[in-house]
């Protein structure tokens, strides 16, 4: 965990925007959830840092994570490799829901919803992923969930589909990165906490600390730009820090 720490303020601290690229990557980066707020911010500062970005969302493209052949034809039409891809698709509940308060709240039809969305969606994307992956080169991929997925630091309860859904995610990233190891001994598969974000997803939540989506963008950016092979599979928050399945 310090090791981790300490290469991310050197990153932060130390590193212009124009060399956050290590010389052995391609400059090219794919952000899937462009039109979120995470995800615009996202994309917005690797531009600024001289990637080629390319951008596929639900409102410009059609994109439907929850959808088998939207996801398959969106990656797809993409040719060329990636050595950053970031995966910032995610609901917190249904339309006009919020999340469940206790175990009388929870309803079959919302639960599958997030599933869908959180789980479910995140396994559709990483399916076509290797495609998207140089062979030898280093390549970091980064899936958004959430620290309230991680059943070793819940100590609050509540929320039961959302957390239960981000769990799940967890373990299909941790799943993805073994695999995915096999043929591509340099990529690196992590799930990210960005912390709490200050979009229309946090709305309701206006006494909780947050921080702009531009700040989150930097910082999952300085915490993919540390990362090494050793640490593919594992689950990081937004400085770094390892967070506990």
């Amino acid at each position: 965990m310090v090791r981790l720490m300490e290469r991310r303020e050197i990153l932060l601290r130390q590193m212009p925007k124009n060399t956050r690229n290590c010389p052995e990557m391609t400059g090219r980066a794919l952000v899937i959830g462009a039109s979120g707020g995470i995800g615009g911010a996202l994309s917005s500062e690797l531009v600024a840092a001289g990637n080629e970005v390319v951008e596929i969302s639900r409102s410009k493209d059609g994109f439907d994570v929850t959808d088998p052949g939207s996801v398959a034809n969106n990656l797809a039409s993409i040719s060329g490799t990636f050595d950053r891809i970031l995966v910032a698709t995610g609901i917190l509940a249904p339309s006009a829901k919020r999340p469940e308060k206790s175990l009388s709240e929870i309803e079959a039809e919302d639960m599958a919803r997030v599933f869908a969305v959180n789980a479910i969606g995140p396994a559709l994307v990483l399916r076509h992923i290797p495609s998207l992956l140089p062979l030898k080169e280093r390549a970091v991929v980064g899936v958004l969930t959430a620290r309230v997925g991680s059943i070793g630091d819940n100590g609050f309860g509540g929320w039961y589909s959302y957390r239960a859904s981000k769990a799940a995610a967890n373990q299909i990233v941790r799943t993805a990165a073994i695999e995915i190891a096999r043929k591509r001994k340099n990529a690196i598969v992590v799930a990210l906490h960005p912390g709490t974000v200050a979009t229309s997803f946090t709305d309701d939540y206006p006494n909780h600390p947050k921080v702009s989506p531009e700040a989150a963008a930097k910082n999952i950016l300085a915490v993919l730009d540390g990362l090494e092979s050793s640490d593919t599979g594992n689950f990081f928050d937004w400085a770094a820090r390892p967070v506990p399945w």
